[in-house]
């Protein structure tokens, strides 16, 4: 029964720690909801992957080069 009685109160607790949250609401922060959030970190990961392929592009040439850097050699 102390085990029942203890995982009761263990619950009741996590329950009231969640603050102003949703229930079941999982990876909210005060600022934005859930959904919020993940949209932000898709969007950030979205902008890192490309940024990897534009590092990867200069690190290989692979771009045309543009009129400022052509150099006329005679």
């Amino acid at each position: 029964m102390k085990k029942f009685a203890a995982s009761l109160v263990l619950l009741f607790t996590a329950v009231l720690s969640t603050g102003c949250a949703r229930p079941f609401e999982w990876g909210w922060s005060p600022a934005y909801s859930g959904e919020e959030r993940h949209k932000m970190i898709a969007r950030n990961w979205d902008y890192e992957g490309k940024q990897i392929f534009d590092d990867i592009d200069a690190a290989l040439l692979l771009r045309p080069m543009s009129h400022l850097t052509l150099w006329n050699l005679r």
